[in-house]
């Protein structure tokens, strides 16, 4: 069973959120995961923010082996670096 973090799509047309989801490689892109992580907008307008992620739930579901997308990564990364400014 290999596991990957990923991102599963959700809004409407031309306005996209995302989802941080653990899910088996082989399952579809918004089909069956394991358990959501956080959240990713790629265009906040407002008071909204840019993502929201349990790091604490990332660094334990790579440390058993699962591996993030490149995108998961530098949203990781950007929040290691939010959070140790903060």
């Amino acid at each position: 069973m290999a596991l990957k973090i990923r991102l599963q799509r959700h809004g409407s047309t031309h306005n996209p959120v995302y989802r941080v989801v653990v899910a088996e490689s082989s399952a579809r892109r918004d089909g069956k995961f394991v358990e959501t992580i956080g959240m990713y907008n790629p265009s906040p307008r407002g008071k909204d923010i840019e993502s929201k992620i349990d790091l604490a739930r990332a660094d334990y579901w790579v440390s058993v082996g699962a591996q993030p997308s490149d995108t998961v990564k530098a949203i990781i990364k950007k929040a290691k670096a939010a959070s140790a400014n903060a």
